[in-house]
């Protein structure tokens, strides 16, 4: 392996990107169905890719062509608005799944927030859990995603504390003790 190559690159990200990740020390290049390759040419056959989501394998030649051919008519788009390709698809998962309603999710982290919203709402509406006493039970050491709320589970550590918008005067007393001011 050429260090000085994959020092390189490893360095550019230490010093540029966030630190919110420690990747394997191999720098990729490029991808082919099950199979990647770093910057010195070694072969790997990928076990990590996607490891909190579906893997479609690298560069499929269908998958490329359909995902040209649609961003070339019409790339993401946000759901403000309407799209053909959208109701198709959760017409058609739907109807797949047995499912009613879907909720197409981008992330893992959207996939466990929202799971977080459905457990409370069903103990709320199903079970008769008093408002504001429902507790989500997290497992010790897992990843569960990169929000704030998510990484607290992670750390164990979620705490938020609600202050009304009108008045800041809790808000500034909370400030006051934290960061002794005056």
């Amino acid at each position: 392996m050429s260090q000085s190559l994959q020092d390189d690159y490893i360095k550019k990200e230490s010093i540029y990107g966030a630190q919110n990740y420690s990747p394997l020390s191999v720098v990729l290049e490029k991808g082919e169905g099950a199979y990647l390759w770093d910057v010195d040419g070694n072969k790997y056959l990928d076990m990590m890719s996607a490891y909190s989501a579906v893997s479609h394998g690298h560069s499929h030649p269908e998958l490329v062509k359909v995902l040209t051919e649609q961003a070339q008519t019409l790339a993401i788009t946000s759901r403000a608005f309407y799209t053909e390709t959208f109701s198709n698809y959760i017409e058609k998962l739907s109807k797949i799944s047995g499912f009613p309603n879907i909720l197409a999710m981008n992330t893992g982290a959207e996939a466990v927030e929202t799971a977080i919203k459905a457990a409370r709402r069903w103990g709320y509406f199903s079970k008769g859990i008093k408002e504001n006493q429902a507790e989500i039970i997290v497992a010790d050491g897992n990843f569960h995603g990169r929000t704030t709320t998510i990484v607290g589970f992670s750390l164990l550590v979620v705490a938020f504390t609600s202050a009304p918008r009108s008045d800041t005067t809790p808000v500034m007393a909370i400030l006051r003790v934290l960061y002794s001011l005056k």
